[in-house]
């Protein structure tokens, strides 16, 4: 697998309570290694989703305090454990899809921003891959791919994912259909970009090799068992952070605080 530049990884729920997870995992690896991954996978979704549920309960930002408590130290007895081909492959093909940017001129890209607007808006006639239009959806200017520069395409296949998958989901929280909403809402596409980013940055997948934090350990095992994990796991997140804007009464002025929040 090739070398990747090292990215800051982020802790397990647990960490949140002040859990030495490297030593619990540690201690009970020679019991584990037999474990069959293909009877866990809805459990590992559940725990991911019961991860980012808890760390909403407390007095801070659910965000601040899962996204930003992060462990800089990259521990070196991450750096062996196995993998298996599928795993292997499997981790690669979405680290490639990390390493492409978003290119305006490409006929795929530009055919996934149409589909996403037709998912978005299935009654509402496009005028134009650069039109004002696309302000409606939460991109920040008129040319949605002067947003992706952050991230690349995968933010924009995210998004795609989300309103092809989970329609009635997706258009919840792009109409913001649900909770005491404010006059001015955050941006939802420019949010998705943010989430995406964040995972990538959680998950430590763009560390050099295998991901070196155990969140992006257990996360390599559950992409062996379902190659969507990815986009699924941005599917849930993407609720948890429109919980947590509801939850801080927030508002459009509020929404840069918001992202710095987020990362």
């Amino acid at each position: 697998m090739r070398l990747r530049k090292h990215k800051r990884c982020f802790p397990s729920c647990s960490s949140l309570h002040k859990v030495d997870e490297d030593e619990i995992y540690w201690r009970h690896r020679k019991e584990d290694e037999e474990l069959e991954w293909s009877h866990d996978s809805t459990r590992l979704i559940a725990q991911l989703t019961q991860c980012f549920s808890t760390a909403m309960v407390g007095s801070r930002s659910w965000i601040g305090g899962f996204f930003h408590r992060t462990n800089t130290k990259q521990n070196d007895k991450f750096v062996d454990y196995p993998l298996t081909p599928l795993e292997e492959e499997r981790l690669q093909r979405l680290q490639e899809r990390l390493d492409v940017p978003y290119d305006e001129t490409s006929l795929d890209h530009q055919e996934s921003l149409r589909a996403l607007w037709n998912c978005a808006f299935p009654n509402v006639t496009l005028k134009g891959l650069i039109s004002e239009q696309w302000k409606d959806m939460g991109w920040q200017g008129a040319n949605p791919s002067t947003d992706f520069r952050g991230c690349g395409i995968i933010s924009l296949e995210n998004l795609l994912f989300f309103a092809r998958k989970y329609p009635a989901s997706f258009h919840r929280l792009l109409l913001k259909k649900d909770g005491d909403r404010a006059t001015w809402e955050y941006p939802f596409a420019a949010a998705g970009i943010n989430i995406s980013f964040m995972l990538i940055q959680m998950l430590d997948l763009c560390s050099e090799g295998k991901p070196r934090c155990l969140p992006g350990m257990n996360f390599v095992k559950l992409l062996g068992e379902d190659e969507d994990a990815f986009d699924d796991l941005y599917c849930i997140a993407f609720e948890m952070v429109d919980a947590q804007w509801l939850a801080m009464h927030a508002s459009y002025m509020n929404f840069n605080v918001f992202l710095l929040s987020l990362s």
